[in-house]
């Protein structure tokens, strides 16, 4: 797809939308995650978390708040036409799209196959229509066992508009650094399959002590996904998996949480642990952080401001980081058209790449300005957008 008006592509890597068939099934279901009219507005809400400072899970606890459980359903989480209208509204050329969180990690075993065929058909279809538009990670049966899942990612290689897959931090329950991954790691490496890495459930509710609540969802959404992403990308690269995989790709929603700022600290505890030293791994061609985040991680633009847009470039280069909008999240309170998560994060690639400035060479010679590489021909190049 040609930019319009002479410009560059603009592309959104984190945008998610539910189709119909997800609504659908969480109807359907009475523990979390599960759909279901909020009563003093009987408007359709999605819980996809446990309340915080709660122990309730079931639908029922819908029932006891004065308050929405989880998200209210607007349309533009499931309508393709508002997609594109905020797309267009924003000068966004392609979105790449992906389920919200817990995707299809609840699913039973015995019907994780079959719903992961329906829900991925599915997005395929809504992108097919605007084939140099919309693209999408699928979701995984992680709950299916290996064959299953393997099955399903040879099956998303062949779909039209399928650029890679989503997934949390869970893994298949006991996080990333699970052995039992790495055949999944194989197989998506092989399949040129990246992984978009999002949050699920944040950090637990006792952290934010006894006023969390106070202060509405500011300390889970700033903090708790960020530092759940942290936590579980460094145990990934502690656990070997970059070594067992070398090709293995990773894009990883809302900057890296703290990683990159971090990263520095990680490898100083690294080489200063006596557990490392006596297992005999602080050999010097050891693998390093800032190798793993130059060579098998990729970051989206999602931090809404330039200070932790620049460090995340700095660690993982200006090659590996890719604008985004968590569209429809963070929507303007005032319900108008025009969303912070765009204005924001654009700007932030202004500020960090002044027009004319920093310009590179791509590997056909053409001048490339970091601007247009994090806004767009970064995933286009990554994910074989054109």
């Amino acid at each position: 797809m040609a930019a319009r008006a002479g410009r560059k592509l603009v592309v959104d890597v984190h945008s998610h939308l539910y189709p119909t068939a997800y609504i659908d099934l969480l109807k359907k279901r009475t523990d979390i995650p599960y759909v279901r009219p909020f009563p003093p507005t009987n408007q359709l809400c999605l819980c996809n978390r446990p309340p915080q400072n709660t122990s309730k899970t079931s639908a029922d606890a819908a029932t006891t708040s004065k308050v929405p459980p989880g998200r209210i359903l607007h349309p533009h989480y499931y309508d393709v036409s508002e997609k594109l209208a905020f797309m267009d509204h924003h000068q966004i050329d392609i979105s790449v799209l992906s389920l919200g969180n817990p995707w299809l990690d609840f699913l039973p075993a015995e019907t994780a196959a079959s719903i992961a065929v329906e829900i991925n058909d599915a997005t395929n279809d809504i992108c097919l229509p605007h084939a140099d538009r919309l693209f999408f990670f699928g979701a995984l049966p992680l709950s299916g066992g290996e064959s299953i899942i393997l099955a399903e990612i040879a099956r998303l290689s062949t779909l039209e508009q399928a650029r890679g897959i989503v997934m949390g931090t869970g893994g298949l329950g006991d996080g990333l650094d699970d052995p039992q991954l790495i055949p999944i790691y194989r197989a998506l490496a092989d399949a040129h399959l990246p992984i978009f890495l999002h949050p699920n459930y944040g950090l637990p509710g006792p952290v934010w002590g006894s006023r969390g609540g106070d202060y509405g969802q500011i300390l889970p959404l700033s903090l708790g996904f960020t530092m759940e992403t942290t936590i579980a990308l460094t145990r990934l690269f502690l656990s070997g998996a970059f070594d067992a995989v070398p090709e293995l790709q990773i894009i990883v929603a809302h900057s890296g949480g703290c990683l990159p700022f971090l990263a520095g600290r990680v490898e100083a505890c690294i080489e200063h642990d006596k557990t490392w030293e006596a297992q005999g791994k602080l050999t010097s061609d050891r693998t390093t952080l800032w190798h793993a985040l130059r060579n098998n991680i990729y970051l989206d633009g999602v931090i809404f401001d330039k200070v932790g847009l620049r460090t995340a470039i700095e660690a993982s280069g200006v090659d590996r980081v890719m604008f985004g909008t968590d569209h429809p999240f963070f929507a303007p309170l005032d319900g108008g058209k025009t969303f912070p998560a765009m204005t924001l994060n654009r700007d932030a690639v202004r500020d960090v790449f002044p027009e004319g400035e920093d310009a590179t060479k791509d590997a056909d010679g053409n001048s490339n300005d970091g601007y247009d590489l994090v806004m767009g021909e970064n995933a286009v190049r990554v994910l074989k957008l054109r």
